[in-house]
């Protein structure tokens, strides 16, 4: 009986301790880091690109160093190449999905995402991209919907989420049709105004930066700042007038506020133009993204040093965009110097700066991308692009650009042995990183759901899905 006792005793001892030593290797500070359309090409070109500007071959970028690695497998329901909807909605909620779809399941059922689950237990969250706040990735942490065209709907769940930070662009799908600002709304609605009754600091259009960026934070008031009518602008393009805030000041902002409350955090920041420039086969505009998105990373790597014992950093693409390749045809280097001229964004500038004087073209590539000294097959090629240009009744292509974006991205690309396969999404597998507490649980080979399963399991989070009836 003794005996019996005694062992009994044993067993719930054990259990008990291990529980204990569960729990105390959750960490209380989660950062989830996603960078739109960053797969290996990606992060290799960058590293190189910044180890040729620092003169330093040995130099890693923050991402990099991380001591966990693993790569992950980014299908959707529906497809083997996923848009960011879908592959959002697993790394947001550990489900598949069809693309297309904001955190549901195709029969329509919503999941709970790692953010809503946050709230649930009482963590403070925060949300931060250099998109739309609406746009896919940010939309699946607080949002459900079966499309993420419905930016307006997406919107007015946002803005009753209860996230504490929330920043990046696309205040026109918050703010009244008849308001001051600019709107995509159909209705009368101001969601911006709605935030304000909840407790919410708003900061609203470019000209909101200065008061953004002098923002105190008091752990009492929440924040909401949309501070461009649809995105942020290329880092390549920011970095110009600095009229709005890097990404890594947007991340510092929302550290800053969400620690003031004294309360466990989870916070999402989206590098997300990444992406955009793979679309328009822009090297340099992708390269410096996703620089920029590392100095964010560099944010809570500091953060982490002073609270090494209760910090995670989880670092992961979505999906990688452009087939991205590092070399082409017959020839052994890559010759990153060569894209150092360039001075703007191909998809936001280049679009517009053909108007049929072709001298003038010239001129403004010659100054912006350092195009002063074409080849004859360089200069043809801009040539044909500008005449077909001319000819074409909508002026773009079919895939959404312009001839004349087209012909100069690619011909910056090839100065610098830089080869596209496509201006969409692949189905190629992607790098993830990890560092801090629970580290080990993220690195190898699996499928981007997992990340948001373990996630969920480490902080004791239950994901689940539910009928809107149910959640009501």
């Amino acid at each position: 009986m003794k005996k019996n006792f005694l062992r009994a005793y044993l067993v719930l001892a054990l259990v008990l301790l291990s529980a204990t030593c569960a729990w105390a290797k959750a960490p209380k500070y989660v950062f989830y880091f996603i960078g739109d359309g960053l797969g290996a090409s990606q992060r290799q070109a960058a590293e190189y690109y910044a180890q040729q500007q620092k003169g330093d071959k040995k130099f890693k970028l923050a991402m990099d160093s991380f001591p966990v690695a693993g790569i992950n497998t980014t299908y959707s329901s529906d497809t083997l190449v996923t848009d960011s909807a879908a592959a959002g909605t697993a790394l947001a909620t550990g489900y598949k999905t069809n693309n297309g779809i904001i955190s549901q399941l195709p029969d329509g059922r919503s999941v709970k995402s790692l953010i809503e689950a946050a709230e649930e237990r009482g963590w403070v969250t925060g949300i931060a991209t250099t998109t739309r706040i609406t746009h896919a990735t940010p939309a699946v942490f607080a949002s459900h919907n079966p499309s993420r065209d419905a930016e307006n709907e997406i919107a007015a769940d946002m803005s009753d989420s209860g996230v504490e930070f929330i920043a990046g662009g696309g205040f026109r799908h918050f703010v009244s049709k008849d308001g001051e600002f600019k709107s995509k709304r159909k209705d009368n609605a101001d969601l911006v105004a709605d935030m304000k009754k909840f407790g919410y600091k708003t900061f609203i259009g470019e000209k909101s930066t200065a008061d953004f960026r002098n923002l105190k934070a008091d752990g009492k008031s929440k924040v909401f700042a949309a501070l461009t009518y649809s995105h942020l602008p290329y880092e390549i393009d920011r970095r110009n007038d600095n009229s709005t805030p890097s990404i890594a000041e947007i991340t510092q902002k929302g550290i800053d506020v969400l620690t003031a409350y004294n309360k466990p955090f989870f916070f999402m920041i989206e590098g997300g133009r990444i992406d955009h420039a793979c679309h328009a086969n822009d090297a340099a505009g992708a390269i410096l993204d996703t620089i920029a998105f590392d100095d964010a990373i560099s944010k809570a790597m500091a953060f982490y040093k002073k609270h090494p014992k209760d910090t995670l950093i989880v670092v992961v693409g979505d999906h990688e965009t452009g087939g991205m390749g590092l070399g082409f045809g017959t020839n052994y280097f890559l010759k990153m110097d060569a894209l150092n001229k360039q001075r703007v964004s191909v998809e936001d500038k280049v679009e517009k700066a053909y108007t049929g004087d072709k001298d003038a073209f010239f001129a403004f590539i010659g100054q912006n991308f350092g195009l002063t000294d074409l080849t004859d097959k360089e200069r043809k090629a801009v040539m044909t692009a500008m005449e077909v240009q001319d000819k074409s009744e909508s002026g773009k292509s079919e895939y959404g650009y312009t001839p004349t974006q087209i012909a100069v991205s690619h011909i910056m690309s090839e100065r610098a042995n830089i080869q596209w396969t496509t201006f969409a999404h692949t189905g190629t597998q992607i790098p993830m990183s990890a560092m801090g507490v629970g580290a080990s649980s993220f690195g190898g080979f699996k499928d981007n759901t997992v990340i948001a399963q373990k996630l969920a399991g480490l902080l004791g989070f239950r994901l689940s899905s539910y009928t809107v009836a149910s959640a009501q």
